[in-house]
């Protein structure tokens, strides 16, 4: 292990991937804070891999400095690469290369120790990369053997001009936000709007639809079918609704409220103080529940479930394959009822129970679906059921009753630091870790505050999430490094959000 090549090519291999990988690290950072890769699903994996190249870059620098004691040709000792300017070959170059590494080192540690450090502490340490960049080149420069060859220089310019070109993008999008002296407060998401109830129908016992207009008279933004609205309410209440009308029609969107036995104060306000000329504040179509492109299609509905399916099938072409089995206690009971069989008497299939005098049983319809998508909008029996009996690839649920998970012990505080905004918000065991943001001030888009329609989905940049939502594509949500913050919590002590 001592021969004299192998620790000079050791020594000069390990410099280079050393620049290459500390110039690539810092060009990832400005990515990232920048705000460029904002859209990306999964933000924790960006971050992931700008530390493992820091980490890389680091190990190098080491490896570099280990291997040039080892070297007998070269005749450093452990002093002259630890100290700057004690070493006896070019002491300022090789002093540059020293203080390059020990800032890399401090940079590297910031963000091991990031969520114990002050922000203003981190960001200032990590400026300290940028000024690492410029040391190791000039050391690479003045105190290189092959600063001559073509090669070290065509590397040496490739990495000076992206560095430069990083920095210029730093400079010019200021970080993604506006200084503190003139930043302004992030708005939620959802940003709600004032709409006009332009007309009420009676859809069914105990169901009224709603039709929603721009004040304006103006054209509403798109929807897709499965989207739904969030209706903000005089008192407060967030309510999500699916939107069962027309996609093509944009002067209207067309709600269905069924007024629930136990009413919170929602579907009761609506039902009895919704007519037309009531302005209602309602945020922009969303969709979690798309429908997706197949072959043939079982749809499944229970109750006012049948409302996305509905603008589901409407908007199939004629030719494709498609079935309907709708369920309800009874037909003066189940919206759009008569209208479907009309319509499509060969694919619809009504069940009501007081026809029936029984319950559906479904397991021989999903034993003969073993092909095409399933989809499945319906109370917390009729979901858990299909679930258990439909692949997880075919399958689309929507659920408009909670069944959230129950955490396996007792409730534990947690500590949640808001990366945005620099913010670091203490969750008691008494509280969801929504209703700790919304007492910080910390904007969060809510609707159900049950787990339930995924309103409130916030990017988990670091932590252990302990998921008890009742979205669907529970496997999903780790690997998309997202949380429903309203019944959700965390197996670890503290969460980093992307808010």
């Amino acid at each position: 292990m001592s021969d004299l090549h192998l620790w000079w090519y050791v020594t000069r291999a390990s410099a280079l991937v050393a620049w290459v990988t500390l110039t690539v690290a810092v060009l990832w950072g400005v990515l990232l804070s920048t705000r460029i890769p904002q859209t990306v699903a999964n933000p924790a994996w960006l971050q992931d891999l700008h530390r493992w190249l820091g980490g890389t870059a680091l190990i190098m620098t080491g490896l570099h400095m280990f291997s040039l004691v080892l070297d007998s040709w070269s005749r450093f000792s452990l002093t002259d690469v630890l100290v700057p300017l004690s070493a006896g070959y070019r002491p300022w170059p090789v002093a540059l290369g020293v203080v390059a590494f020990y800032l890399l080192l401090a940079v590297y540690g910031s963000s091991l120790l990031r969520a114990r450090m002050s922000p203003r502490w981190w960001k200032r340490l990590h400026y300290g990369s940028y000024a690492a960049v410029v040391l190791v080149t000039f050391h690479a420069g003045w105190s290189g053997t092959d600063a001559g060859a073509w090669g070290y220089r065509l590397v040496a310019l490739i990495l000076v001009v992206s560095t430069m070109v990083a920095v210029l993008t730093r400079v010019l999008t200021g970080g993604g936000r506006p200084p503190a002296s003139r930043r302004t407060p992030r708005r939620p998401r959802s940003a709600p709007q004032p709409m006009t109830v332009g007309a009420t129908h009676l859809l069914a016992s105990g169901i009224v639809g709603i039709d929603l207009t721009a004040r304006d008279g103006g054209e509403l933004p798109v929807w897709t079918p499965g989207s739904h609205v969030t209706v903000h309410l005089p008192h407060g209440l967030q309510r999500r609704y699916s939107l069962c009308g027309d996609p093509a029609d944009r002067t209207r969107y067309r709600i269905a409220v069924h007024r629930a036995p136990h009413s919170r104060g929602g579907s009761s306000w609506l039902h009895a103080s919704a007519r037309p000329g009531t302005v209602l504040y309602v945020g922009p179509p969303e969709n979690h529940f798309p429908l997706e492109p197949a072959h043939d299609y079982l749809f499944l509905a229970g109750g006012i479930g049948i409302t996305p399916i509905k603008a589901m099938i409407e908007s199939l072409p004629a030719h494709r394959r498609w079935r309907l089995i709708y369920l309800g206690r009874s037909r003066a009971t189940m919206a759009f009822c008569e209208e479907l069989e009309q319509r499509w008497p060969q694919n619809v299939s009504i069940h009501a129970h007081d026809e029936t005098g029984s319950r559906l049983d479904l397991a021989p319809i999903l034993a003969a679906a073993t092909a095409g998508a399933v989809y499945c909008c319906g109370p917390a029996a009729m979901t858990d059921e299909v679930v258990a009996r439909v692949s997880p690839a075919r399958l689309h649920i929507e659920r408009f009753t909670a069944t959230p998970g129950q955490s396996p012990g007792p409730r534990r505080p947690i500590d949640v630091t808001c990366s945005r905004s620099n913010r670091h918000v203490h969750v008691s065991e008494s509280q969801s870790v929504l209703e700790a943001l919304e007492h910080a001030r910390v904007p969060v888009m809510a609707s159900c505050r049950e787990g339930v329609c995924g309103a409130c989905e916030t990017r988990v940049l670091a932590g252990e999430v302990e998921h008890l939502d009742a979205v669907p594509h529970t496997p999903g949500k780790d690997r998309l490094g997202v949380m429903y913050p309203c019944i959700s919590r965390a197996h670890s002590p503290t969460l980093v959000l992307d808010l």
